[in-house]
């Protein structure tokens, strides 16, 4: 069953899906607003599909329940990772891919983004599909189960673009986390668009603008 979702088509009968996942504690209403600053008259029509997360207890929170793609342990966000949480979100992102295929837009017509927690499963379930992706578009995060990931990376997604933008001054997932990951990928071969920005742990204009153009290029398949 696919995991409830916001849904926003920019007109009748889409051709091309974004799925977009929210942050910690967030929903699917968190990105929302961000379509009509984002997308361009240009554009083939599209549906938005911004999935919540399910509630679970967060430790590093307190244990207190929210809306999560994984448990969180440690503030450095990699001590004792939530593997089965991230696996299991990743295998309810392939579930919303499959309903997107099947109201007839092909996996290749498909960007699949995420900011913070919601980046990581983005990253983490599209670069281990077997169908390849339009895209990723990675938004203050990092790659998480790097460990596994070498051996569990799928090929049809090895060439399958990424745009990825960070905040200098971010608290939550702090710049260095994101460059080990850019740099992980790009080792393995991944062709990363890498931008960042003066700001903490957010989106601003200047990158909806750059996400635009990256995005263009994308949605002319």
């Amino acid at each position: 069953m696919s995991l409830p979702s916001v849904e926003i088509e920019t007109s009748a009968n889409p051709t091309h899906s974004v799925i977009w996942l929210h942050g910690l504690g967030a929903d699917g209403n968190d990105f929302a607003p961000i379509v009509p600053e984002l997308v361009a008259p240009a554009w083939p029509a599209l549906r938005f599909v911004f999935p919540h997360a399910p509630v679970r207890p967060v430790t590093v929170n307190g244990g207190m329940p929210m809306r999560a793609w994984y448990d969180i342990v440690g503030v450095d966000l990699v001590s004792r990772q939530d593997e089965t949480g991230m696996r299991a979100s990743s295998a309810s992102v392939e579930a919303l891919i499959a309903r997107e295929n099947e109201r007839g837009v092909p996996t290749g017509r498909i960007l699949l983004a995420g900011f913070s927690q919601g980046g990581a499963i983005a990253l983490s379930a599209g670069l281990r599909l077997a169908d390849r992706l339009a895209g990723i578009i990675a938004l203050s995060t990092y790659l998480p189960m790097q460990d596994a990931f070498a051996t569990e990376r799928s090929t049809a997604n090895a060439a399958t673009p990424i745009f990825w933008g960070h905040g200098t001054g971010d608290p939550i997932v702090p710049l260095t986390r994101g460059v080990n990951s850019r740099d992980l990928l790009q080792s393995l071969g991944y062709q990363v668009s890498w931008h960042t920005y003066p700001m903490p742990h957010s989106v601003c204009s200047e990158e909806v603008a750059d996400l635009r153009q990256w995005m263009t290029a994308r949605l002319a398949g």
